[in-house]
């Protein structure tokens, strides 16, 4: 089967290559514009046979006959989507329209990364997937969270009116290998701070709280989802890991993993930000053969480490 990943060069579309690569019977063709996307995320693949990496745009129209779609193109981290709001939302509606266009054309099922932040400022916790979300609209978050709601509202207009096969995920806060250490979220934040000896930013009092989810278990999570035997099972699903911490929390595991002598910086926080996030997984447990995540925070805090520690 061919298959296309978008964003196949960022942090999980890379590692979701490398899951995928490992059928030799599958061609496996990544799209990036690397923007936020790395080619040394996926250099270890380049010169196998069945991968094919494009330099090009979602935005752009495409015309290549495949038989699965994963659009996982777009920025996630806030300081990347802010620095072009516009962008942004261009890459969720005009990349998930391009997406759904190619799907429908060779009847091909495609898989949408969407998120979390289609949530909000939750009013129900943890948040399940029948949970409509408290988004700001006109927020600085918004070019995100709202273009991700745009794009799931699409996934679910063309299979009603073309008969398009969809799956939705909704991404809690993922963490691990391939991360790029400039990207500006919690974890890849903190450990590179510690591993240099610079002070941990803490934005507000630290008391705000997400569930951190290795990425490992979201491929794991993402290959079910796509393969499931229930083929009329279109989501959107919640993939995370219950485990809820605070930013002091997370701070504290990642200084003592570390062995780091540095302190805490406390900073306004951003506006828009989360209070609570936590995922209700039950959903994806019943659908995707018993899926639940796998590795435990300290355990894929100690993997991110050494992975980040080669950047240094």
């Amino acid at each position: 089967m061919r298959i296309l990943v978008t964003g196949g060069a960022g942090f999980v579309g890379s590692n979701l290559c490398a899951r995928l690569v490992q059928n030799k019977k599958d061609e496996i063709i990544c799209l990036d514009d690397l923007s936020t996307g790395r080619l040394a995320n996926i250099e270890p693949f380049m010169q196998l046979p069945n991968f094919t990496f494009l330099h090009r745009n979602v935005q752009e129209p495409l015309d290549i006959e495949v038989g699965q779609i994963y659009n996982a193109a777009c920025q996630a981290s806030p300081p990347a989507y802010q620095k072009s709001p516009t962008d942004t939302t261009k890459t969720c509606v005009l990349g998930i329209l391009n997406m759904l266009e190619l799907a429908k054309k060779y009847d091909a099922t495609l898989l949408q990364f969407s998120t979390s932040e289609v949530y909000g400022e939750p009013l129900v916790h943890p948040q399940p997937e029948t949970y409509r979300g408290n988004v700001n609209p006109i927020g600085i978050r918004s070019c995100y969270d709202e273009g991700k709601r745009c794009a799931e509202s699409l996934c679910f207009d063309y299979a009603r009116e073309f008969g398009v096969k969809i799956k939705v995920i909704r991404i809690f806060n993922t963490y691990g290998p391939n991360m790029d250490p400039k990207d500006g979220r919690v974890v890849s934040n903190f450990i590179m701070q510690a591993l240099r000896g610079e002070d941990l930013t803490v934005y507000g009092d630290g008391t705000q709280t997400r569930s951190f989810q290795y990425i490992d278990d979201l491929v794991e999570g993402i290959w079910r989802m796509m393969n499931t035997s229930r083929s009329d099972f279109a989501g959107p699903v919640n993939l995370g890991n219950p485990g809820e911490f605070t930013m002091l929390e997370l701070a504290e595991k990642v200084l003592r993993l570390t062995g780091s002598k540095s302190k805490l910086a406390f900073k306004p926080l951003p506006g828009d930000d989360p209070t609570r996030r936590k995922a209700d997984i039950a959903l994806a447990k019943k659908e995707l053969q018993g899926w639940e995540p796998a590795v435990q925070l300290d355990e894929g805090l100690e993997k991110s480490i050494a992975y980040f520690k080669t950047l240094v």
